[in-house]
């Protein structure tokens, strides 16, 4: 049986997330070169001051195979913070061991452990993964195909996330 690893991304991580990301271009049919993005920019940016996103790695069998990356955003419906997904992304050899599950019930744990009211992001309107995310109950909203995930249902994938991973809520 594979072994699944859902954990913050550490600075020594930088190299890996580029890599992910530009799997990610070649998934979404863009040219490599339309990502700009560096190593220099990832530890700049999500291991700098101020930090301006968090990333997650999704390891199988002890290698990363995925990764999630995210910030604040701010409802002023809410009058609260929001967790947005920037990106969500799985090697496709590295589907089907629920890793992406594992990285979404992360993603809610954390935004429901900072008191944050919903979780966003947006998917392309011919990606297969809109079924997946409805499944979890977060809902379609407009022609620019942003998704959100609300109370209680944020709570309710929370709960389903790995405690072995999460073992300290109030440390976010």
């Amino acid at each position: 049986m594979s072994r699944t690893l859902i954990r913050p991304a550490a600075p020594a991580d930088a190299e890996t997330i580029v890599t992910l990301v530009q799997a990610l271009a070649i998934y979404e049919n863009e040219p490599l070169s339309s990502v700009k993005l560096t190593a220099a920019d990832i530890l700049r940016d999500g291991f700098g001051t101020p930090r301006r996103f968090e990333a997650l790695i999704a390891e199988l069998d002890g290698r990363p195979v995925g990764f999630a990356l995210f910030f604040h955003n701010y409802s002023t419906w809410e009058g609260r913070a929001g967790l947005f997904v920037e990106d969500l992304f799985v090697l496709e050899a590295a589907r089907g061991h629920g890793l992406g599950r594992q990285l979404i019930t992360a993603l809610a744990a954390i935004a429901d452990a900072r008191g944050c009211r919903r979780l966003d992001l947006n998917v392309l309107d011919w990606n297969p993964t809109r079924d997946f995310y409805h499944r979890l109950g977060i809902g379609h909203m407009t022609a620019w195909l942003p998704y959100r995930m609300t109370q209680p249902a944020l709570a309710q994938l929370a709960a389903a996330a790995d405690p072995a991973w999460f073992p300290a809520r109030d440390s976010l």
